[in-house]
């Protein structure tokens, strides 16, 4: 992973003035201070959801419309049984409001490789729910 980006879980992201989730996991700027609680829409790359039966349609649909808004740059949903990966970036596509929406850059159950955030080739069959 690039040295201007760090791993973070367990840490709220204000996407509003109201309205704040906590992604599974997150990339986030380096520079940002680890002993945050809560970050801003802004210090966030990536966030990551992991689907489990209780937060299946939160995460399928409120949350990407959400983070999209707050103008996280991507966001992958990480479904399970079996694994599959759905890798996402903001895209040109404006939603009914007026808002940016994602657009599907990847996905797989065996390998999935990017180049953005940053060059990755990742082994699906590797990640363990």
């Amino acid at each position: 992973m690039p040295g201007h980006l760090r791993v973070a879980q367990a840490m709220g992201v204000g996407l509003s003035f109201n309205t704040s989730r906590q992604p599974d996991v997150l990339l986030c700027h380096s520079e940002v201070k680890s002993d945050r609680s809560r970050l801003r829409a802004e210090d966030v790359v990536l966030a990551v959801e992991i689907v489990s039966p209780g937060t299946r349609r939160i995460d399928r649909f409120a949350k990407p419309g959400e983070y999209a808004a707050a103008g996280i740059p991507f966001y992958w949903r990480i479904e399970q049984d079996p694994v599959h990966v759905y890798a996402y970036r903001i895209g040109d596509r404006v939603g009914p409001g007026g808002e940016r929406q994602y657009e599907l850059v990847a996905d797989g159950a065996d390998v999935i490789e990017l180049t953005e955030p940053f060059d990755i080739k990742l082994p699906i069959a590797e990640i363990t729910p």
